[in-house]
C-alpha cells in the first residue's frame, strides 16, 4: 500500500467525523430557529413576564407599571431579543441531545455513565441560577435603584432650592431587558460553577485539595466577577458574592466525594496500596520535621 494509500485512509474517518459535526449543528440551529419563532409569536406575553420584577417593586410604591420605546425600531428589536432568548432554552434540551449524539459513541460505557448525569445537571443549574435571579435578585436591584426617585408619597413633585422638582422612573422597555436578561444569564452561568469543578475532578483536572488551596484566590476571583457582572449596587454584588462562592465550597465537597470514590473503586479493584500513601505522608512529615 502506498503512502497516499494510507494519508487518504486515515483521513476517511476524520471527513466522517465532520460530517456528523456539521449534522449535528444543522439540526441544532433548526430546532434554535423553530423555537425563536414559536416565542416571536408570543413575545408580547414573555415579555410582560419578564417585567414582573419591576411591576412588583413600583406597586408597593404606589407607582405604574411603565414602560416607553425611545425609537420607532425598539419595540421589534425587544421583541428578537425576547424570542433569541425563549428560543435558546426551548432549543436547549434538544440540542444537549445532539450534543450527546455526537460525543457517545467515542466513548466507553463507564465514560457514558459519568458524563451524562453532567449533562442533565447542566441545565437544571442554569435554570435555578435563573430562577434565582428572576424572583430573588431582581427585585431587590430594582428596589434599590427606583430608591433614587424624587417623587413624594402621595404622587406630589418634590421641592427643590430653585424650582419643584419631580423625577420619575420611565423606563425604556430595551434597557429594562438587557438588565433583566444580564442578570438572567449571568447567575444561569454562574449556577454552572459545581457541575464544572465536579466534572474536571471526575476526569482528575482538579483537586478538593488544590481547590481549597486557592481559596483566597478564588474569593478575589469571585469578587472581580461580581463587580463585572452586576449593576454597580453593593446589594446585587454581594448576594452574587455569597452565592458564587457557596458554590465553590460546594463544588470542593463535591470533588472531595468523588475522589473518596475513586480511591474506594481503585481499593476494591486492589490497584489502590495503603502503603504507598503512608510512605508519602511520612516523607512529608521528615520533610517538615527537618526545616
Amino acid at each position: 500500500m502506498s503512502q497516499t494509500d494510507e494519508i487518504d485512509d486515515s483521513s476517511a474517518p476524520l471527513i466522517e467525523h465532520l460530517a456528523e459535526l456539521r449534522n449535528r449543528l444543522i439540526h441544532s440551529v433548526v430546532a434554535f430557529v423553530i423555537g425563536m419563532v414559536i416565542c416571536f409569536t408570543v413575545a408580547t406575553p414573555i415579555f410582560n413576564f419578564l417585567t414582573a420584577p419591576l411591576c412588583q417593586v413600583l406597586a408597593e410604591r404606589g407607582q405604574d407599571c411603565d414602560l416607553i420605546f425611545i425609537s420607532p425600531q425598539e419595540g421589534f428589536f425587544v421583541a428578537i431579543k425576547v424570542s433569541l432568548l425563549g428560543g435558546f432554552l426551548l432549543a436547549f434540551p434538544y440540542i444537549g441531545l445532539q450534543m450527546w449524539r455526537f460525543v457517545a459513541p467515542g466513548l466507553y460505557k463507564t465514560e457514558k455513565g459519568a458524563f451524562l448525569p453532567f449533562l442533565i445537571a447542566s441545565p437544571f443549574m442554569f435554570i435555578l441560577g435563573a430562577s434565582f435571579a428572576f424572583y430573588v435578585v431582581t427585585p431587590l436591584a430594582y428596589d434599590f435603584f427606583l430608591g433614587f426617585q424624587q417623587f413624594g408619597a402621595e404622587g406630589e413633585a418634590v421641592v427643590g432650592e430653585t424650582a419643584p422638582l419631580s423625577v420619575v422612573f420611565q423606563g425604556s422597555a430595551q434597557e429594562y431587558l438587557n438588565l433583566t436578561i444580564k442578570f438572567i444569564v449571568a447567575f444561569g452561568l454562574c449556577f454552572q460553577l459545581p457541575v464544572l469543578l465536579t466534572l474536571m475532578g471526575k476526569a482528575g483536572l482538579v483537586s478538593a485539595e488544590g481547590l481549597g488551596n486557592v481559596r483566597k484566590y478564588a474569593v478575589v476571583g469571585i469578587l472581580v466577577l461580581a463587580a463585572l457582572v452586576t449593576p454597580p449596587d453593593v446589594i446585587t454584588q454581594v448576594i452574587l458574592f455569597v452565592v458564587v462562592y457557596g458554590l465553590y465550597e460546594v463544588s470542593i465537597f463535591l470533588v472531595r466525594r468523588v475522589e473518596t470514590k475513586r480511591e474506594e473503586k481503585l481499593r476494591a479493584e486492589g490497584y489502590y496500596d495503603d502503603e504507598d500513601l503512608a510512605d508519602a505522608a511520612m516523607a512529608e512529615f521528615d520533610e517538615e520535621d527537618g526545616k
